[in-house]
């Protein structure tokens, strides 16, 4: 396996760093670096974390970086992930900043103890706390139900203070959605499984819509539109396939939700190298003066009509005269 950390990788510009990403060879990962800079979104961090406790991986490689920004990736614990010497010394006034660095979850319990933590980490007000709370609440515990991946979720998170934006990844090396959908719902496609699991209301526990009492089927739907309400970036990744909401025209006054991902401004891809797992990013921007209560209200709005829709459609019996 082969991954290079370039010179720049966001979730606007993900798509060339995920296809040059490398598979093949599963039992070496060697990860290769641009010498003078480089800038990536802690969704990458992640997923080089996740590749690294694979059981097939025997061997991890990675060259000496020499970029200026290497403290970064020692502060966000990346070395200590891959069990490497990195060789750089960080000073401890060099430590203060509002990130988390690399966290491995397995368990409902650390889950908990997690979020009880990650805030203070942060420095963020009760207000700008309960969306961050509540996407990484879902994300990780979709994870710890649905993944049967023993080594569990890899999280990462980042405050950008110029651009005033806390970015997040969650990743994790298990069976993937198309298996994880395809339990309960006819799935012919990585891309067609991505699109149902951010529909509202479908779940892979059940064929039920509106899923059951403690499996809705809400949670991706719901992150997405966090996401889109907020104008910021939402990918996942799973298969050979990756979904990208795009950020909505800055003009539109009028927010609509869509039950459907691919009636939203968005970009998709069913020729990315095969990712074991599911890979999740999101940005938060914490300009956005929407209050949380009130975007969830329109939010479950649109997952009950959306779900009623479907049921009636589904249900609804010919009549014969």
């Amino acid at each position: 396996m082969k991954i290079h950390l370039p010179n720049s990788a966001f979730l606007g510009n993900i798509d060339s760093f995920i296809k040059s990403y490398d598979p093949s060879n599963g039992t070496i990962l060697e990860i290769t670096a641009n010498k003078k800079w480089i800038s990536v979104h802690p969704v990458i961090l992640t997923m080089i974390a996740g590749l690294a406790k694979l059981k097939k991986i025997k061997e991890i490689k990675c060259e000496t970086l020499e970029a200026k920004s290497k403290y970064y990736f020692e502060r966000m614990g990346l070395f200590k992930f891959l069990n490497l010497d990195s060789g750089i010394t960080i000073q401890e006034h060099e430590s203060a900043g509002r990130f988390i660095p690399i966290t491995n979850i397995k368990t409902s319990e650390e889950l908990n103890n997690f979020i009880k933590d990650m805030i203070p980490l942060l420095h963020l007000n009760p207000e700008e706390a309960e969306p961050f709370r509540y996407i990484v609440s879902e994300l990780v515990r979709n994870v710890l139900e649905h993944s049967l991946s023993e080594r569990g979720a890899f999280v990462c998170a980042q405050y950008y203070k110029k651009s005033n934006i806390i970015r997040i990844g969650i990743v994790d090396i298990g069976v993937g959605v198309k298996r994880t959908i395809g339990k309960s719902h006819s799935v012919n496609s990585d891309m067609q499984a991505l699109q149902l699991a951010c529909t509202p209301g479908i779940t892979g526990t059940t064929s039920r819509e509106g899923g059951t009492d403690y499996n809705a089927g809400g949670g991706l739907f719901f992150i997405k539109s966090i996401a889109k309400v907020n104008r910021d970036f939402f990918m996942i990744y799973s298969g050979e396939a990756m979904y990208k909401l795009l950020k909505r025209n800055a003009n539109t006054k009028r927010i609509r939700l869509s039950s459907d991902p691919f009636l939203d401004r968005h970009s998709k891809g069913e020729n990315y190298p095969y990712w074991q797992g599911t890979v999740v990013g999101i940005d938060i921007s914490l300009d956005s003066n929407q209050l949380f209560s009130t975007l969830l209200d329109l939010i479950r709005e649109t997952y009950t009509k959306s779900v009623r829709i479907r049921k009636k459609a589904k249900y609804k019996k010919p009549k014969f005269i």
